[in-house]
């Protein structure tokens, strides 16, 4: 590591992702820094989405939020980021509209709109990103470890091409799907090139301090399987493997990697031999079966419902119970299936926290 940081304390999301033994299953939470905290949404305040993410100093003091709230329950903290970053570096407008979601003004809908996408200079124009992760990483005093990510390919051309929000349009994906069947060619282009950056990004990511990586594929789902074998599968392979052998060459040890395919339940097989340390699974899978499917040296992460955080204490804890003794202890993450809500009452996230190690303890 070319910086010099404070020895880590507390190893357990490493060590879970590599396979190698722990006292219990380590325990974050997809989208913990920000959204449903209420000291987030002071520090924001009626600042700019994206303004809040290219200030280190902000950046920094989210993602610590959670770890300082829930101090002794959370094994890993992630630098408060977005998806959305690496497009904006390769040249794609992109705004963040309160209660709408991220809006892309000037969406590619054709070959011809490929003109506006550049090779993006990763190291100046995601500075700001590298920074966030080198300050959080010292103000965290190996308290625990500091993961990046980035959205995977796929899912960047969807926002690209649809012009934003949650999902397609009229929830078709039409435009995303229209590169796919009338512009193969070209979308393995767009691809090809979100996946250089993405490769570049990730490796700085660790060089600034990163100690783990996420791929968030979480459209996946919207493509049949033998699209995911074309159009997703190919660039994520190709991000694990190049992404280790980068660092690598750079004298730097290679961090473990996730990677989260929402919805591709039809993909465990696939994703269980891409390379990745790790799989994040959403909520539709059973731990048995996942298990079972992706074999014993591919660590598993997730999947409690994000819905259950509504439910009643005693729903939580049983719900809780169960996820976690289904999984079990070794080559297990503990997480959401999905990202936390806005509308979430912290105090019921800590309780299922208090839950998770209170069972977890009991393996």
């Amino acid at each position: 590591m070319s910086k010099q940081f404070a020895e880590l304390k507390n190893d357990r999301i490493l060590r879970a992702a590599k396979g190698l033994p722990v006292d219990r299953p380590p325990v974050w939470m997809m989208r913990q820094a920000g959204r449903f905290l209420p000291e987030y949404r002071k520090v924001k305040g009626d600042r700019d989405f994206f303004e809040i993410c290219r200030d280190p100093e902000i950046a920094s003091e989210i993602t610590i939020q959670p770890i300082l709230r829930y101090e002794g329950y959370i094994d890993a903290a992630i630098i408060f980021s977005d998806i959305l970053v690496v497009p904006q570096a390769m040249g794609i407008d992109v705004e963040m509209k309160e209660g709408v979601g991220p809006i892309v003004p000037n969406p590619l809908r054709e070959p011809a709109d490929l003109s506006r996408v550049h090779k993006a200079n990763v190291a100046r124009d995601l500075d700001y990103v590298f920074k966030a992760i080198t300050l959080t990483r010292t103000k965290l005093d190996g308290k625990v470890p500091l993961l990046g990510f980035s959205g995977g390919p796929w899912t960047l051309l969807v926002y690209m091409s649809e012009g934003g929000g949650g999902a397609g349009a009229g929830k078709m994906f039409r435009f995303a799907k229209t590169w796919l069947y009338q512009y193969p060619k070209e979308a393995h282009q767009l691809l090809s090139m979100t996946t250089d950056v993405i490769v570049e990004y990730l490796i700085l990511q660790v060089k600034a301090g990163a100690q783990m990586l996420q791929i968030f594929e979480s459209w996946a789902g919207e493509l049949a399987p033998e699209e995911f074998k074309e159009f997703l599968l190919p660039y994520s392979t190709s991000i694990a493997r190049r992404v280790k052998s980068g660092l690598t060459k750079l004298g730097l040890e290679p961090v473990p990697m996730t990677i989260f395919a929402k919805d591709a339940w039809y993909a465990l097989e696939d994703l269980a031999q891409s390379g990745y340390d790790a799989i994040s699974l959403d909520w539709r899978h059973d731990p048995k079966q996942a298990r079972e499917r992706v074999g014993s040296n591919v660590t598993l992460q997730g999947n409690l419902d994000p819905g259950v955080m509504y439910g009643t204490r005693e729903c939580i804890t049983r719900k809780v119970e169960t996820m976690v003794k289904a999984f079990g202890r070794d080559r297990y993450i503990v997480n959401l299936g999905h990202g936390t809500q806005p509308s979430y009452d912290p105090d019921t996230v800590g309780f299922f926290l208090q839950e998770v190690q209170r069972v977890s303890k009991s393996l």
